[in-house]
């Protein structure tokens, strides 16, 4: 089983690109601060992990997460590698996202980040109460 949850804050705001051609699509890539439980004197007091989404996710991460906000995320995590530039083989550890959540209030952030559309806005439409409808 591949299975990380994640709770840590924005160290920037998220980088989002889209694909090319017919059927495009976001990427949206972003490294949460994660602060490790016990801290030894001279020890790093926190790990930055690198986490990637896509579509409509990366799209909400675009929208409305912002450097130093607190968020949760549950995903797995995939390795890989590549050669650089100069013939190295560079390997490559992320979090593919597969959940996203904001883990605190915007009062609690002190940020002014544009809250999501209630589902009520997005899911329907108004209907004039004069139109004839088959099911009244």
């Amino acid at each position: 089983m591949n299975k990380v949850i994640l709770m840590g804050r924005l160290t920037r705001d998220p980088e989002v690109r889209y694909t090319s051609g017919e059927k495009s699509m976001a990427i949206a890539n972003y490294t949460l601060a994660v602060n490790r439980k016990f801290k030894r004197q001279g020890e790093a007091e926190a790990d930055f992990i690198r986490c990637v989404t896509f579509g409509k996710a990366a799209e909400f991460a675009e929208k409305y997460f912002r450097q130093g906000l607190r968020i949760v995320i549950a995903g797995r995590i995939q390795t890989g590698s590549y050669t650089n530039k100069e013939g190295q083989k560079v390997y490559t550890t992320e979090v593919i996202i597969e959940e996203q959540d904001f883990a605190e209030s915007k009062a609690t952030s002190g940020e002014n980040i544009p809250s999501p559309a209630p589902e009520s806005e997005q899911s329907f439409m108004s209907v004039p109460d004069d139109l004839d409808l088959p099911f009244n």
